[in-house]
């Protein structure tokens, strides 16, 4: 059976600075991240806070979206969080239940 692919965006804080990713598990990645665990640009810059995600069944799909999300202008990300998560709301609470 295959492992369903996330792709998410974090933020530092409501419109702030946003990173893309994409995972298996996406209860743990978001847990590195929170706890800067992860080295590098998130860590760097606070981005801890789950604000966006999609779930994929195809790896390739989930890396393909994952690539044209990089890609797109910061306002059209923000308009995409904005209609799933329109608060802002640090949404790992609700995928750890």
């Amino acid at each position: 059976m295959k492992r369903p692919v996330y792709v998410y965006m974090l933020s530092s804080k409501r419109n702030g600075t946003l990173y893309t990713g994409s995972t298996h598990d996406l209860i743990k990645r978001v847990y590195l991240h929170k706890n800067k665990l992860l080295p590098g640009f998130t860590s760097q810059y606070n981005v801890t806070q789950l604000v966006y995600y999609e779930v994929f069944d195809d790896s390739q799909e989930a890396q393909l979206r994952e690539n044209r999300l990089k890609h797109w202008k910061r306002a059209w990300k923000i308009k995409l969080i904005e209609e799933f998560n329109p608060y802002w709301n640090d949404l790992y609470e609700s995928i750890i239940k």
